[in-house]
């Protein structure tokens, strides 16, 4: 089969494109012929060796986390699903390999793919999707009414977090640049702060939760405009606890996990139209190199897809 693997650790141009051995389902393990994969920034950590220190890789490796694809082979003990199932998921960072014409994932990592949309756009959803639901409705429990400022929105867990948190009736304060307030409050923003002209914790003043996917002083500065009791909760590594608590505020860090329940869930609110996913670029295949450089630049906009086959 065709994918694109890794020999070494480096830029954009490690990542080669060649003939790589077709992958056999384990026990609890379907194989996917891949129709598209989602480009994310884990993805450039893996590609740079940052997560060699958490998980010890054999090189050559096939990076990639999200696919979206049709179920070709079941491993043993599976009955869950079926050959030729349309699936979407997100593979476990120790396997990876979704940048190939086929990958291995669990079966508690996938669900049936939404119905409305296509391939390309079902691969951008998964991971950034995840993050997004389990940050704001398993660790922060966002109710109705209240106030969540999503720090860094215009993203991919960023776009996904403000449309899941307006559709459960809360008030959507997004911070980004002044370019994309257009595009945050279609998504359901009622209010968009350009971090490159205003400090937000000048005008934001007693949220209940704030998701922050900058980090760095953002964090810091954060803690100052949640309520008494409020709840920040981060993608970007453990939160200073301390800090919070001299504030009367609570912080958490929060890892994605795969999960097939939530996926499902997703893809209902994609059916309806309630979420839509947001693709910026999409690249072949073979041209993953150039899909990982503008994925460096920080120009992409969204979420950048790869392509598989025709």
């Amino acid at each position: 089969m065709k994918a694109v693997r890794l020999h070494s650790y480096g830029g954009p141009e490690v990542l080669v494109y060649e003939e790589a051995p077709r992958p056999t389902p384990e026990a609890g393990e379907v194989l996917v012929r891949v129709h598209a994969a989602g480009v994310n920034p884990v993805d450039r950590s893996t590609r740079v060796g940052y997560l060699q220190q958490m998980v010890n890789f054999a090189l050559p490796l096939i990076p990639g986390l999200d696919l979206a694809g049709v179920v070709e082979e079941l491993g043993p003990d599976v009955s869950t699903v079926a050959v030729g199932d349309a699936i979407y998921g997100f593979s476990n960072m120790v396997r990876q390999g979704a940048y190939a014409e086929y990958a291995r994932i669990g079966v508690g990592e996938f669900a049936p793919k939404p119905a409305t949309v296509d391939f390309v756009t079902a691969a951008a959803v998964p991971l950034s999707a995840l993050a997004a639901w389990q940050a704001l409705n398993d660790v922060a429990g966002l109710q109705a009414g209240q106030t969540v400022l999503i720090q860094g929105a215009g993203g991919g867990v960023g776009s996904f977090a403000v449309q899941f948190a307006a559709s459960k009736g809360a008030r959507v304060i997004a911070t980004e640049e002044g370019s994309k307030a257009d595009f945050l409050r279609g998504l359901g923003a009622a209010e968009v702060i350009d971090h490159t002209t205003t400090r937000f914790e000048e005008v934001v003043h007693d949220v209940d939760v704030v998701l922050d996917l900058v980090g760095g002083e953002v964090q810091t500065r954060s803690f100052a405009v949640l309520k008494s009791g409020g709840i920040l909760v981060t993608t970007m590594g453990q939160p200073d606890a301390e800090a919070a608590g001299a504030r009367g505020v609570r912080a958490s860090g929060i890892m994605t996990q795969a999960n097939s329940t939530q996926l499902r869930e997703i893809a209902a609110l994609i059916d309806a139209g309630t979420v839509r996913s947001v693709v910026a670029q999409v690249f072949p295949l073979a041209e993953a190199a150039q899909a990982h450089a503008l994925l460096d630049s920080g120009r992409a906009g969204g979420k950048i897809v790869l392509r598989v086959g025709a």
